[in-house]
């Protein structure tokens, strides 16, 4: 049987120093590994064991990236294990084959969120005007597909994000809160539809996921057996879904348990 396994990776397979969820005593924390440097600097992990499962996950399916991350930031990303043939950025937007944008699934895409949304343009101009700069740090624009914001977490108010996610929503837009950052995406740029398109290509008869944001939640709809971590957006609010189970690990050693559970489904007959 022909597995693919198209995964979330910040906060799902890999995490940044202030998501790693050490409690444990120092003594026995987990050996980790950098799978990431941004200007200089390491800023994303997994265990060393997760680095040894992704390895051998690579050999026993085919694994496919599926990342809310701009092309560039992505392709800082150094995974263990073989080069993914396939990878999902921008939420969907963009489907790197063999590293290279599908410019044919882009125009697609970018044709769907013409017809059905409001214009990015109108959501940014809000995210500017509504933002309170005490806690908002930065304004980025993602691969002209999205808009999001870096806040002060400990600041920011509650009622201001569900007040973004209800005028969001009217205009085809929805709003997700993923550690300091607070995206606007288009409801119709999803990982899920990209995870299908994925399948097709590759002929799959199974196909396994795992996320732990609201943005995941269409990519796990998208599978046939998928888990989600103890923590984000879909452990807070008590997310489910056929086939999909909860786990509770939370930070690093979720992604080690993740990475268990698809080598152990991948390698399963039927």
């Amino acid at each position: 049987m022909t597995v693919m396994v198209a995964s979330d990776l910040d906060r799902t397979l890999i995490y940044s120093a202030g998501a790693l969820a050490l409690t444990m005593p120092d003594a026995r924390a987990p050996r980790l590994l950098c799978v990431e440097v941004h200007e200089s600097r390491p800023l994303s992990y997994l265990t060393e064991t997760a680095a040894t499962l992704l390895t051998e996950l690579g050999d026993a399916a085919t694994f496919v990236p599926t990342t809310t991350r701009t092309r560039k930031q992505y392709l800082r990303i150094n995974l263990p294990g073989p080069q993914p043939e396939y990878a999902i950025c921008a939420n969907g937007g963009h489907l790197l084959v063999d590293g290279v944008s599908d410019a044919d699934w882009h125009r697609r895409v970018t044709a769907r969120l013409a017809a059905e949304c409001a214009p990015l343009a109108e959501v940014r101009e809000h995210l500017l005007r509504s933002a309170d700069p005490v806690w908002a740090r930065k304004h980025r624009v993602a691969e002209d597909l999205f808009a999001y914001l870096v806040v002060e977490r400990e600041l920011l108010p509650e009622q201001w994000v569900k007040e973004l996610a209800g005028w969001a929503q009217g205009r085809g837009w929805t709003v997700s809160l993923q550690g300091r950052k607070i995206y606007a995406v288009p409801r119709p740029l999803t990982k899920g539809a990209a995870v299908r398109e994925v399948a097709r290509r590759t002929g799959a008869e199974r196909v396994l996921g795992a996320g732990d944001s609201l943005l995941d939640a269409d990519l796990l709809e998208a599978v046939d057996r998928g888990w989600r971590p103890g923590h984000g957006e879909l452990a807070e609010s008590g997310w489910t879904a056929p086939g999909i189970s909860a786990l509770p690990e939370r930070g690093v050693l979720a992604g080690e348990r993740i990475l268990r559970e698809f080598l152990a489904a991948a390698r399963r007959p039927g």
